[in-house]
């Protein structure tokens, strides 16, 4: 098996694929009753080894769906297996909809808040906060509840746990009415977007921005939501632009820079000339996610958002070295600061600076760079990108490491849970 980047290949003895709840837990305890380990996958879109195994693997995705509504809280729980554009979809029937989503929706909703996967917007936290109540199945084999009013300090623990605490089966989430957004991608100068970043953040619910390496061009997309707009039709020039462009023209782009690393900076000025102003209103569920089929290896760094000028100035002179095969575009987005033990946005507001190199490009060189700066400025990592941290700068970077590595001790005394990736990682 290997993931979505294929950068990470592995062979378990056994894929299973339960069908409830109830199937789940007798998996864990067959893991349990014949010494074996267990992990999890959603959809394969972690670019580390979290969910690799050489004994069972678990996948969800015969445990899809809605369990319950409550339309008067606006809450819904879910099965853990379901899939982020199915459960856009699922909820808007409901009249419901996610508070904010991130840019890619082929995950399932338990992966995405178990690596602390995340949108954008200066007044909105990651995905795993708009969830309320979780149910999942630890390594003893037994069903655990927590939830903002049950076993609070596990909740915190398990709404960012990596896949250490159990697996998840229901996820309760706080959702909200249904919205429309109105999007607005535009190419704008980079120095422009620099000057104005606190304007851009405070004044609009969504904010994010591209920089085009080697060039002063970004690629900024923002949207707000809009009330009495209808939702606009999908014409072809928006699907040429956000479907044909950013897919398959692009990826000839990339196998031309791949063959012709000298042209990195071509392939670039191409790419900012080819950015096309855009303007749509649609449901918010079909705003947030653009569909991604050039594959490419990514790292992406949690950064206090006080320093996020400081450490774009140093990203940019490391791009603009030209000493790297890259021309990937560098992704910006902005979070505000939680209390959840394992987020990466723990108890700051925080800016994330995502940074990709095609698939069949060696990113090692790069990434090691870009990782100096981002750890020179208490950088955190997304669980699920490439990094190199370790058990130590985990102690140092999270204040309730302690706490989340008992909780995990006391759920998973026999580590059925841990692979080889995450022994090291933790250090157990």
């Amino acid at each position: 098996m290997k993931n979505w980047a294929e950068n990470v290949q592995w062979n378990p003895s056994t894929v299973a694929f339960p069908h409830s709840e109830k199937d789940i837990q007798q998996l864990v305890l067959k893991a349990i009753r014949f010494n074996q380990k267990i992990r999890v996958i959603g959809s394969g879109h972690s670019f580390t080894s979290l969910c690799s195994t050489g004994e069972i693997l678990v996948t969800l995705d015969n445990f899809q769906g809605l369990i319950s509504i409550d339309k008067e809280k606006n809450q819904a729980t879910i099965k853990a297996g379901t899939k982020l554009s199915l459960l856009g979809d699922l909820l808007f029937n409901e009249g419901l909809a996610m508070e904010n989503m991130g840019d890619i929706n082929v995950q399932s909703i338990a992966g995405a808040i178990s690596t602390g996967t995340h949108g954008t917007g200066v007044g909105l936290k990651s995905i795993s906060n708009q969830v309320i109540g979780l149910r999942f199945v630890n390594g003893k084999g037994e069903i655990i509840e927590c939830s903002t009013i049950k076993n609070t300090e596990l909740f915190k623990a398990a709404q960012v746990s990596l896949g250490c605490l159990g697996i998840i089966t229901e996820i309760t989430l706080q959702c909200v009415p249904t919205y429309k957004l109105k999007l607005q991608n535009k190419k704008e100068k980079l120095s422009d977007v620099l000057a104005t970043l606190n304007e851009r953040n405070s004044q609009n619910r969504n904010f994010e921005f591209y920089w085009i390496p080697y060039t002063n061009a970004a690629w900024t997309k923002t949207s707000n939501i809009v009330e009495n707009s209808e939702p606009d039709k999908v014409n072809f020039f928006n699907y040429w632009t956000e479907y044909v462009l950013e897919n398959y023209v692009f990826k000839l782009m990339c196998e031309f820079a791949k063959v012709f690393p000298s042209q990195n900076k071509t392939v670039a000025n191409i790419t900012a000339a080819s950015i096309s102003n855009v303007k749509k209103v649609y449901h918010s569920h079909k705003v947030y996610a653009t569909q991604r089929m050039v594959k490419f290896y990514e790292m992406e760094y949690n950064i206090p958002a006080e320093t996020y000028q400081d450490v774009f100035k140093d990203v940019q002179k490391i791009v603009n070295s030209k000493k790297f095969n890259i021309h990937f575009p560098v992704e910006n987005r902005w979070v505000k600061g939680d209390d959840v033990f394992m987020s990466p946005a723990y108890g700051r507001d925080s800016a994330y600076i995502a940074c990709h190199v095609y698939n069949k490009k060696d990113s090692s060189a790069y990434f090691t760079a870009l990782e100096e700066v981002f750890k020179a400025y208490d950088g955190r990592p997304h669980w699920g990108k490439m990094n190199t941290f370790n058990t130590e700068e985990i102690t140092k970077a999270y204040p309730k490491f302690i706490n989340f590595m008992a909780f995990r001790k006391e759920h998973d005394p026999e580590n059925k849970f841990v692979n080889p990736y995450l022994q090291k990682l933790l250090s157990v």
